[in-house]
């Protein structure tokens, strides 16, 4: 069962300093610059994901864009899974400064929002997941199928502009005081701004041509922030709408098992919710987690340390009763 204190640090201190409150871009309240650039991040790459069929029929793509997309996009999904969300957001383990630093430059790389605010936003959402206060749940508007259509649309997208923000002092105290987070979090154009031009660069200087550059743009910067983003956001909606929910927790997180790899096993989601600090949420075998084994080689490389693996009997203890009788079931079953 999640409790607030399992993914929440101790909101009584205070930040270090005056501009503390304004961390990330905008600070605590959305401004029209900030919707307009939001609005700009969510439509033009989505608008280039539609466009891209089309493209790559009539000119085809080179191995190298498609290089280009892979490396980029799990890049960031990583450094989202592994960085902002288990590292950052929950504890799941504890990190050298120099991995600390490249988790949170390469998660904001994703393009999804400043360090500080996805953290604090995304402890709120454990705080109340599938409850009022939850900033997007797909159970917002009610169980009817209209009601729900608009809420998987609210909480894939529309939730993002909503004007009710999450105070990051009282959700991500630790980040905010500390001056180097702090600093990567208010620097997120500057990361998006990178994240978008390295792959146009690289393929312009490999082809020593413009149109290089433009096809290393198109599909290694806008076909796959549109391609990360519509993964991410299908977690808060589809993997709270539906799947298989094995494990005990207070909302509707389910397992889904078709968006594991896209995902870096972020979509073994009910696991998750039982379970918030596990360093890995893809427990059972042949459930991929590529974010576990990443953070399995920087514990080996003594980068990572104190990570919470989670032991078979912690797994067990978190299932149904049913999928408890059923699991015993089958290994009497198995050892007969």
């Amino acid at each position: 069962m999640t409790t607030s204190s399992d993914v929440i640090p101790d909101a009584s201190k205070t930040p270090d300093d005056a501009g503390a409150a304004s961390a990330t871009l905008g600070g605590e309240q959305k401004r029209s610059i900030e919707q307009i650039t939001l609005l700009l991040f969510i439509t033009v790459p989505f608008l280039a994901l539609v466009a891209a069929v089309p493209l790559a029929w009539g000119w085809g793509v080179s191995w190298l864009d498609l290089g280009l997309l892979v490396f980029f996009y799990f890049l960031g999904c990583h450094g989202i899974t592994i960085g902002f969300h288990r590292h950052f957001t929950h504890g799941s383990f504890k990190a050298k400064r120099p991995l600390r630093i490249a988790l949170a430059i390469a998660g904001s790389m994703a393009v999804e929002g400043p360090l500080v605010r996805w953290v604090a936003d995304h402890r709120k959402h454990h705080r109340f997941s599938d409850a009022e206060g939850d900033p997007h749940s797909p159970w917002r508007y009610g169980e009817t199928v209209p009601a729900l259509l608009k809420g998987l649309w609210w909480a894939h997208i529309a939730w993002m502009f909503d004007e009710e923000q999450t105070p990051q002092e009282k959700y991500a105290p630790d980040l905010v005081n500390d001056p180097v987070m702090r600093a990567i979090s208010r620097q997120f154009v500057l990361w998006t701004a990178l994240s978008l031009l390295l792959p146009a660069l690289i393929g312009g200087l490999v082809t020593m041509s413009w149109w290089g550059a433009f096809t290393a743009f198109f599909w290694g910067s806008l076909v796959r922030v549109a391609l990360l983003h519509h993964v991410t956001w299908s977690i808060n909606s589809i993997c709270h709408a539906v799947g298989k929910r094995p494990f005990k927790s207070r909302d509707r997180s389910g397992n889904v098992w078709w968006l594991a790899v896209l995902s870096c096993g972020e979509s073994w989601h009910n696991l998750h919710h039982a379970d918030p600090t596990s360093a890995r949420h893809g427990v059972e075998r042949g459930q991929i987690d590529s974010s576990a084994r990443f953070i399995r080689i920087f514990e080996m490389l003594g980068w990572a340390y104190d990570v919470r693996w989670p032991s078979r009997s912690r797994i067990d203890s978190r299932r149904k009763p049913d999928e408890n009788g059923s699991r015993r079931r089958k290994e009497t079953a198995e050892a007969a």
